[in-house]
């Protein structure tokens, strides 16, 4: 029997009273495994007031100990990471090893929020005139949400609340409804590792609890990470109401391989970073660009037999490499993408369409997917397709390569692999992409860095977690102090001027 879950407000359970719900499936059987309550207005009404009348205690509690909360979360992250990664693959599909490094990359980011004493210290100059002194001070901003996509329903909340609350802020998370289990779990750990109640909420809900966060006056600021089209409707939607907005988009992300390149190390990092959690990645690789006459082929050579060996099964199967896709609609949709490649006259080296698992033959499984003499006109090249689907272009020389990358309308990640430092320096350079890597397929910063891409994978001028998630949860305030000296100037009527 299905499970019925919750929202958490207030440091507890809150049952459902929109009386609307919606599935959550077991991507390997296509059962359903939950029903979840989507939030209406009214819900997040409530949530959000709870959330503001917390604030102020716990803007005044003093950094270190809103440190030593996080580090407290983080113990009890780190002790439950099998239970977090059972449920990330029972919801969301991909394979455990990998459903727990996501939560390690989590993690990562509340270690850097419990440095929150240090990242908070501003700025202090003595004597900026004569017996004036002057100095900055960062302050929380209030009320805070984050809508989180399904692809990491562990990982992306984990790059939001801890580091808005360690600023001093309380904050909505409202998870994808297709995964939710996992943030729920996250807010319980967080209860029990010192948070007040109310300074982390979980709300569920579809479009309807999103527009409820977007138009709520007492919502300061929102994170968000998905497509892009959605992507700029919070952007837009939130400015227009005065909102602090960050709001990370689609991608289509190249690897560029040069002629000097190790490809047997270019084909293994190919099939990791294309392949891995099915394709269903905003950092993942969907399209090799060969550079060169022979490059393509090469890789195509010893590409198509590991993408037809790639062994497919539930994400529990300790064997396993990909799960299945996180639901039957995605599947239709990457299914759609690979029939429209087929119809444009893209080659399908390797046709992943047919598989069939035996026992499981109601699951959103889908083969690993392999096209070559992929043009940029196509569907495939122009749009993300979210799915275990890599496409191989040619490009006859390093400049078109480029032109190839700086051309498409998105900016998220992109990689070089070569052995000559010349054209990796030179590609770091001039291309218009928000993270790079060279030799390294997936460019995703350490969380003392800032994640976030370029053109239409980004909107906002602030990208997540480290120095600049810190800015993004807080606001400057600057101090000018002067101590009365038995010295009066008189009145003053010009700009002042320090002397």
């Amino acid at each position: 029997m299905a499970r019925t879950l919750h929202h958490f407000i207030g440091g507890r359970a809150v049952q459902g009273t929109s009386q609307r719900f919606g599935d959550v499936f077991n991507p390997a059987t296509g059962e359903v495994a939950a029903t979840v309550p989507l939030a209406g207005a009214a819900e997040m009404d409530k949530a959000v007031a709870v959330a503001r009348a917390a604030f102020p205690g716990w803007a005044a509690t003093p950094p270190v100990r809103r440190a030593r909360a996080m580090f407290a979360f983080k113990a009890l992250v780190e002790a439950n990471l099998d239970k977090l990664a059972a449920l990330i693959t029972a919801e969301h599909g991909k394979v455990l090893n990998d459903a727990k490094g996501s939560c390690q990359r989590g993690l990562e980011v509340v270690e850097f929020a419990c440095g929150i004493p240090q990242l908070l210290k501003g700025e202090f100059t003595e004597s900026v005139g004569t017996g004036v002194d002057s100095w900055s001070m960062r302050q929380p901003l209030g009320v805070c949400a984050g809508i989180t996509p399904f692809n990491f329903p562990a990982m992306v909340p984990m790059w939001m609340f801890p580091l808005a609350i360690a600023c001093g802020n309380t904050f909505i998370l409202k998870p994808s409804e297709r995964d939710p289990s996992t943030a729920l779990m996250l807010a319980e750990l967080a209860k029990e590792a010192g948070l007040p109640d109310g300074v982390l909420n979980v709300v569920n809900g579809d479009k309807e609890a999103v527009d409820a966060i977007l138009h709520h006056p007492d919502v300061a600021a929102v994170s968000f990470v998905g497509s892009t089209p959605i992507a700029e409707y919070i952007y837009a939607t939130g400015c227009a109401r005065g909102k602090r907005v960050q709001a990370l988009g689609g991608a289509k992300n190249h690897m560029v391989v040069m002629p000097d390149a190790d490809l047997d190390q270019a084909a293994d990092a190919l099939m990791g970073a294309g392949y891995g959690s099915a394709g269903e990645r905003c950092m993942a690789i969907s399209v090799a660009v060969a550079v060169g006459d022979k490059v393509g082929d090469a890789l195509i050579e010893r590409l198509a037999p590991r993408v037809r060996a790639l062994k497919v099964a539930p994400g529990t199967d300790p064997e396993a490499e990909m799960g299945p896709l996180v639901t039957r609609q995605h599947l239709d949709k990457v299914r759609g993408y690979i029939d429209s490649g087929v119809a444009e006259g893209a080659k399908l080296v390797v046709d992943g369409r047919g598989l069939k698992l035996q026992g499981y033959e109601n699951g959103f499984f889908l083969g690993g997917c392999l096209f070559d003499r992929v043009e940029p006109h196509m569907k495939i090249y122009k749009e993300e397709i979210f799915g275990p689907v890599l496409s191989v272009l040619q490009a006859k020389d390093y400049d078109t390569a480029v032109k190839l990358v700086n051309d498409h309308e998105f900016g998220n990640g992109t990689a070089i692999f070569t052995r000559d430092g010349d054209a990796a320096r030179d590609f770091a350079a001039r291309v218009q992409i928000g993270m790079v890597g060279v030799n390294v397929p997936i460019p995703v910063p350490m969380a003392f860095h800032s994640f976030g891409g370029w053109k239409r994978s980004m909107f906002g001028d602030q990208h997540m977690h480290g120095p600049e998630g810190v800015r993004f949860y807080t606001k400057l305030k600057t101090v000018t102090a002067r101590w009365p000296t038995g010295i009066r100037a008189g009145a003053e009527f010009v700009m002042p001027v320090m002397r």
